[in-house]
């Protein structure tokens, strides 16, 4: 495979830093095929594991290291995905992949933290990960190592164990999945500018801190959606919430049921997004899905699993900026 480890290596030369330099593609690799970030680091960490099990002549036989390590690693998510799927099946309530950090998020701030390596593009957007959930784990493998990173489908077929010609086909069927989902492809660049995504993410925030039934209705699209995901370890509303009216209500009484939060604006997988802060500590990360002025999905992970990346020390907003009456708390949302 393509890998910045170069077409070969001089065996004398396998030192850590060879090797190691291979962790920040493996884990944006593994991330957008599993959805989770921890997951990922595992998948990593095994691939390095088999690496390093091998007797140091069959590692100076590898022609790429890096190239070694991402088939390995693929192969590794492949099963993941597979064994996902039953597990899923018995999630309580809703699945949302593992929300990301963004820089100047607050969390990911120690050296080589998994957050710090992912590269934050249109394929890391929730919206888009989301509709990778609704592939099969062959397709979602040879669409995303094609479609986003590229790979010739030669090399995927030694990964899913397929020829060429069916992985062709399987990231096809995957293209049709993202067209029918109209969700946009990994290298479209949004309509709405980052400044217009921001100030609509603020005003949400705003009309929700203010109990503003009316305005979050406006913001809403009428058809919208919000999902929540606690995993059954938190409170968490167990089907989706449709509609931007009855969004609004569960909103104003969510707010009413978690006071004394604060609500912070923070990039959440690329984009503007919102963390519910309890005395410091992150209990809720919302994204966003945004359609020209309005929002169309809400995904708000509660599932303090999904939220160890987020953990943060208590900040001090400055008075009136970023302290909420409470719209998402322990129990809430």
């Amino acid at each position: 495979m393509n890998t910045s480890s170069g077409p070969g290596h001089d065996g004398s030369e396998l030192s850590l830093g060879v090797i190691t330099g291979e962790r920040r593609q493996l884990i944006n690799v593994a991330y957008r095929l599993l959805g989770s970030l921890t997951e990922a680091e595992d998948a990593v960490q095994e691939a390095y594991a088999r690496w390093y099990a091998m007797p140091r002549a069959q590692q100076e036989a590898v022609a790429s290291p890096g190239a070694w390590l991402t088939t390995v690693a693929s192969r590794i998510c492949l099963d993941l995905l597979g064994s996902a799927r039953v597990r899923r099946e018995r999630y309580v309530g809703e699945w949302i992949p593992e929300p990301l950090p963004g820089r100047g998020a607050g969390a990911g701030t120690v050296p080589d933290d998994p957050a710090d390596l992912i590269t934050l593009d249109e394929s890391v957007s929730m919206a888009f990960l989301v509709v990778l959930e609704s592939m099969t784990p062959a397709e979602r493998v040879a669409f995303v190592l094609h479609d986003v990173f590229r790979y010739p489908f030669a090399e995927i077929a030694d990964i899913v164990g397929r020829t060429p010609a069916a992985c062709r086909q399987l990231a096809s069927s995957a293209r049709r999945r993202v067209t029918a989902a109209q969700a946009p492809p990994a290298t479209a660049v949004t309509a709405v500018t980052a400044a217009e995504q921001a100030g609509l993410v603020r005003n949400f925030k705003r009309a929700w801190e203010a109990r503003d039934i009316e305005a979050l209705v406006g913001l809403l699209d009428p058809d919208a959606a919000m999902v929540a995901d606690g995993g059954g370890l938190v409170g968490a509303v167990l089907r989706p919430v449709e509609g931007s009216r009855r969004i609004a209500q569960y909103l104003i009484h969510i707010a009413d049921k978690a006071p004394g939060l604060t609500l912070l604006e923070r990039p959440v997988n690329g984009r503007p997004g919102l963390v519910a802060q309890h005395t410091g500590v992150t209990v809720t990360v919302a994204a966003f899905d945004l359609t020209g002025d309005r929002v169309a999905r809400i995904w708000a992970v509660r599932n303090p699993e999904k939220l160890r990346a987020w953990t943060e020390k208590p900040e001090n907003p400055a008075p009136g900026r970023d302290t909420a009456p409470g719209p998402a708390g322990p129990g809430a949302v």
